[in-house]
């Protein structure tokens, strides 16, 4: 999966850390794209634990509340990665929002079903996007970001699971 973005960063600052800089760059780039994803996944897990009703509310509510507690810690340390290899982490709602590569949140959801659905589709598109970030910052040589991108990825894979329960059988 592309980044949105595209661009690279244009300054880095001055680091010890042992990674030449176009890679730095790279990397810094797929930090935040990733942090664009991240922090969507998480707005979108609390859209759905706010508006959904039905029978199984409680339930779903503290299911979809699970999903964006699981995620949230990855906002901030994919930012703090970013900024530690010398870029600028890019991390407001707006341009979380403007970079990220999830679909869109179908407005007006209220079924349970139709929540978990979408929940699904997001976490599937994420967990993805987090295997190609591992394997892009692999190619980089950073196996610290490559740490950080499959720690993420077990713990997205592990609410994908949960949330596809409720679908199954």
């Amino acid at each position: 999966m592309a980044t949105k973005t595209g661009a690279k960063q244009e300054k880095l600052f001055a680091t010890r850390i042992d990674l030449p800089e176009e890679e730095r760059g790279a990397l810094v780039a797929l930090c935040n794209q990733m942090l664009a994803d991240t922090f969507d996944l998480y707005s979108q897990a609390k859209q759905a634990h706010w508006n959904v009703k039905g029978t199984d509310f409680m339930q779903l509510h503290e299911l979809f509340d699970g999903v964006a507690e699981a995620v949230l810690p990855f906002v901030d340390e994919i930012a703090e990665r970013a900024a530690t290899l010398g870029g600028v982490a890019l991390g407001t709602a707006r341009l979380a929002s403007a970079a990220s590569r999830l679909a869109d949140y179908p407005e007006g959801l209220v079924d349970g079903r139709e929540h978990l659905e979408a929940v699904r589709e997001r976490l599937a598109q994420y967990c993805g996007a987090l295997r190609e970030a591992i394997e892009e910052a692999e190619r980089l040589g950073d196996p610290t970001t490559v740490d950080l991108f499959t720690e993420a990825s077990r713990a997205a894979d592990l609410q994908l699971y949960f949330v596809e329960s409720h679908l199954q059988g």
